[in-house]
């Protein structure tokens, strides 16, 4: 009876450094991969989302409707509500909304806002340059805030065959409790 054959000693090496070279771009790969749909999201209006930017391009002497929209998770007892319903804004130009939020609760409560915008595909037009959303908000129990949205329409949603024709725009936040596992109040 013939002895079974030695696996090659630098085939199995490069077997198992393979195998873990692998393993470590798999996992890097599951902890970017929320940021980079994150990105994808913002460079495509993917599902609403906006996007993100530093200076408006300037007025370009059309106008469109925006509505707000806000909600609050049952969990979080703040009321919380945009200070105008409907606006009428420029195209290209800078424009601010104001959003209030009173914490109803008897404590201190950390909030954080999700947001999306519709028509799901003008969302790559809508570009937000300052927003309460991008950072948690926190309120004293009886505490009312004002929180501004600073942001524009981008003139490219005129030349879109997909969105030439949308005359109202709405942005929509609902704020959520940081400590999910808690109830607030």
């Amino acid at each position: 009876m013939a002895a079974a054959p030695r696996p090659n000693g630098a085939r199995t090496t490069r077997t198992v450094v393979l195998a873990v070279l692998g393993i470590c771009f798999m996992t890097g790969l599951a902890f970017a991969s929320v940021p980079l749909y994150r990105l994808f999201c913002e460079a495509t209006g993917l599902n609403g989302t906006t996007g993100r930017g530093l200076i408006a391009p300037g007025s370009v002497h059309r106008k469109i409707e925006i509505a707000f929209d806000a909600n609050v998770n049952p969990r979080l007892p703040w009321r919380f509500a945009p200070e105008k319903e409907h606006e009428t804004v420029e195209i290209g130009a800078r424009d601010m909304a104001f959003f209030t939020a009173t914490n109803r609760g008897a404590q201190a409560v950390t909030g954080t806002a999700t947001y999306n915008v519709t028509p799901a595909i003008a969302g790559k037009y809508f570009t937000k340059i300052q927003c309460f959303c991008f950072t948690q908000q926190t309120l004293k129990p009886g505490e009312t805030q004002r929180m501004p949205v600073i942001f524009y329409v981008d003139p490219k949603i005129l030349t879109d065959p997909d969105t030439r024709d949308v005359e109202t725009i709405t942005l929509s936040y609902t704020f959520y409790p940081v400590d999910s596992g808690k109830t607030a109040g």
